[in-house]
């Protein structure tokens, strides 16, 4: 069986799985199976605006979103064939969603801006201090806790560099910040910045051999993070960075 998302793909969500076929020259095969034993859900064809690029097809449980260049993003509910359009000039192409299931919404990542959405088309939540490092979402340095209420991630520095080349290229301008937002309110609530007077590296325990050798100051550990988790259960940050280093950040 051939399918593709414009080329070669299927999508999964909680026990059912998208599988989208070749797509012709105004519409696109999709079929719903059963995770559980493969049984045909449902088959329609979604219809395409001739001789437009297909940004994305996705899918969140009943709900499918759809998105061509230079046109609105459509929400289709596969159920009734329901549609809820949101205008392009509101709904910028993303590079990376993270769907919330127990919350039913989904963020967007475009442009190093984060943005909560429901699937109604309604923007749900802006965020005030959340300018992701990377431009083209890298979701490595992303951690959305259990409740799903609280997004972590690897940030640039309020107040930081003016420009592209300034953000990633300059030498002084590698040093980010792990940025905690409330998901439902987009505001920051807790900043781990090498601009805090207070944050210290912990004194090394007498007769620890367990830790590394090799010291970093708060500012070499905040520089060139490539990934990020948070342990809920100790309370504690680990990154990694570039270097091949990892750090505990903890309270």
């Amino acid at each position: 069986m051939k399918c593709s998302y414009i080329h070669e793909s299927s999508l999964t969500s909680p026990g059912i799985m998208l599988v989208i076929y070749q797509k012709a020259s105004n519409h696109v095969p999709l079929k719903i199976l059963s995770i559980e034993d493969g049984t045909t859900l449902k088959t329609f064809t979604q219809l395409l605006h001739r001789n437009r690029k297909v940004d994305f097809i996705e899918q969140f449980n009943e709900k499918l979103l759809v998105k061509q260049d230079k046109e609105n993003l459509q929400i289709i509910d596969v159920r009734n064939s329901g549609l809820i359009e949101v205008n392009k000039t509101e709904f910028m192409t993303p590079s990376a969603f993270i769907f919330l299931y127990e919350n039913n919404l989904f963020l967007t990542f475009c442009n190093r801006t984060v943005a909560a959405w429901n699937f109604r088309g309604e923007l749900v939540t802006s965020f005030d201090d959340h300018e992701l490092w990377h431009p083209n979402c890298n979701t490595n340095n992303i951690y959305i806790t259990a409740d799903q209420d609280l997004i972590i991630s690897y940030c640039k520095v309020s107040g930081g560099g003016t420009n592209d080349a300034d953000d990633e290229g300059r030498e002084g301008s590698r040093m980010g910040s792990i940025n905690m937002s409330n998901i439902f309110t987009g505001k920051c609530v807790a900043k781990i910045s090498a601009l805090d007077p207070t944050l210290m590296v912990a004194p090394r325990r007498k007769g620890d051999t367990s830790r590394s050798t090799i010291r970093s100051s708060v500012s070499d550990a905040l520089e060139d993070i490539t990934a990020l988790f948070y342990d809920e259960d100790r309370n504690e940050i680990y990154t990694g960075n570039s270097r091949g280093l990892v750090h505990v950040w903890s309270n």
